[in-house]
Parts: C-alpha cells; structure tokens; sequence
C-alpha cells in the first residue's frame, strides 16, 4: 500500500496540481493586495470616497462609526461591503487566469505549428528498406 501511495504522488498530475495550489495561495495575496491598494482608492475616487470594505449594516443595537468597532463590540452585522470586495477580487483572479491560460493555448499552439512544419525523416520502414538494399550489395 505505501508504494502505492509512493507511485500516487509520483505522478505529474498530483505534483503539478500541488504546485497549482501553492502558487495560487500566493497569487492570492497579490491580487488581495491589487484590489485593496490600488482599485479600491481608485473607485473610491470615482464614488466619492467611498470604501466597499466599510460598508455594513449594524443589525443590533447601537451605533457604530466602522465595521471594525461593529465587529469589536460583538454586534451582529450585515457587511455586505466585504462581499463586494470579495467579488471584485474573484472578477479579477478570473480575468487573470483567463488571460494565462489564452497565452499557454498559443504558446502551445504556436509549439504545434512548429512540430507541424518540421519535416518528418524518414520512417522506420524506409530505413529499414534501405539496410536490406545495402547488405543485398
């Protein structure tokens, strides 16, 4: 059974799909970063300041001036602007990934024109034919 388990992870399948995960929790902080850095500010601009990760409605009691002394408090909310946040950055992995993976297809595209184009040598048989004429001489 271990060696079964030794030949399961040996497979590049299992390996690349490894490596997919690590590289995508640290291709997660990136975009979190991109999205809470620089678009935020920038459609905050565009709407007059205002910033989707503060936006929440307090469903207790009391009146709270953010989400962070509404969540402090232990005051039930309703954050809907994190949600917002959340889709903004899903939007975003998607168009990048998206883009990645319209580059691999023509990288691997361009790779199959190449092979295509190449000339093919001659076939086994041929070489084959060739040795039976020269040892016949």
């Amino acid at each position: 059974m271990l060696q079964e388990f030794k030949n399961f992870i040996a497979r590049g399948n299992v390996v690349d799909m490894a490596v997919g995960i690590i590289i995508g929790a640290a291709f997660t902080a990136i975009v979190n970063s991109l999205v809470a850095d620089l678009i935020n500010p920038i459609i905050g601009v565009v709407t007059g300041g205002l910033d989707f990760s503060n936006l929440f409605i307090n469903l207790g009691a009391g009146d709270y001036p953010s989400l962070a002394a509404a969540k402090e408090a232990g005051a039930p909310v309703f954050a809907y602007g994190a949600f917002i946040t959340a889709v903004i950055n899903f939007l975003i992995i998607a168009f990048v990934v998206f883009l990645l993976v319209k580059l691999v297809n023509r990288v691997k595209d361009a790779a199959e024109k190449k092979e295509a184009a190449a000339p093919a040598g001659p076939s086994e048989l041929d070489v084959l034919l060739e040795i039976r004429d020269a040892l016949k001489k």
